[in-house]
């Protein structure tokens, strides 16, 4: 009982450390350069993201957060369940399609990992603890970037810095709006250039995949992260791990948020460690 009291006192103790920084947000920060901005009205428009972060404070861990929306909508967000626990939360827009191919928006999500990775210092955080994160098509586009490391290389950052990558029901197979802009059904399985599956390799960020309940998420989300799980551990990935939220369907942010905080601190814990 003695342990649990102290260990109760320490995490309370934190909480309330992280509680009592003070935090700003600066929001539609254009994560492109002025020369592509100004080449492309869209880009200028939609390709902004918000960052709220502690104020005074060095060395804080950054969280990136793409929205869902299926690639065809949403809005950049700043969960209020990732608010007051240290870190900063950058939410990202992106474009979105019929009005861009879907692959524009993985485009952008490596944009805006790069944006944070060469100005979050500015703010007073750690590039070496900047985790990805989203919900959905969000989870998707974190997946993509953080397996196939094109993306990031196109803007000159290795994927392989991400701290941890830790998407909520993400699409593992082809993304079905890519599906649906090549005549391909819902109901095909498709693993090829546009499958985060297909990109599986052993030296990866650390890989948190979280789902709602099997019989209650949307087409197969559960299985097609399971499958990613297996053949991340079976090509030699050290740390997948995979969770069910059972009795939720694909609007399981809620009970996954805390899940997405573990995984953090527990990243850092181990980086701090070593």
């Amino acid at each position: 009982m003695k342990k649990i009291i102290v260990l109760l006192c320490f995490f309370i103790g934190v909480s309330s450390f992280a509680q009592q920084k003070e935090y700003e947000t600066k929001s539609n920060i254009q994560y492109y350069n002025t020369t592509i901005n100004k080449s492309d009205n869209y880009i200028n428009e939609r390709c902004v993201l918000d960052i709220y972060y502690p104020k005074n404070t060095k060395n804080f861990a950054t969280i990136v957060w793409f929205h869902g929306g299926g690639l065809t909508g949403g809005n950049k967000e700043i969960p209020e369940a990732l608010k007051n626990k240290g870190f900063a939360i950058i939410g990202v827009n992106y474009r979105l399609s019929p009005k861009v191919k879907a692959a524009k928006a993985i485009e952008d999500a490596a944009a805006a990992v790069a944006w944070a990775f060469n100005n979050i210092a500015n703010y007073g955080g750690d590039t070496s603890q900047i985790f990805v994160s989203g919900h959905s098509a969000g989870g998707y586009l974190g997946l993509m970037i953080g397996l196939d490391k094109k993306w990031l290389q196109k803007e000159g950052i290795d994927a392989n810095k991400i701290a941890g990558l830790i998407p909520f029901s993400g699409q593992c197979i082809t993304h079905f709006e890519i599906r649906k802009e090549n005549g391909i059904p819902e109901t095909q399985p498709t693993i090829d250039t546009f499958a985060p599956l297909y990109y599986v390799r052993a030296d990866a960020p650390p890989l948190l995949l979280i789902t709602g309940d099997r019989e209650l998420e949307m087409l197969g989300r559960y299985e097609e992260n399971a499958y990613m799980a297996r053949m991340m551990k079976l090509t030699g990935h050290k740390q997948t791990k995979i969770f069910e939220l059972d009795g939720y369907g694909h609007n399981m942010t809620e009970p996954a948020f805390p899940l997405l905080l573990n995984e953090v601190n527990r990243i850092i814990k181990e980086k701090q460690n070593k």
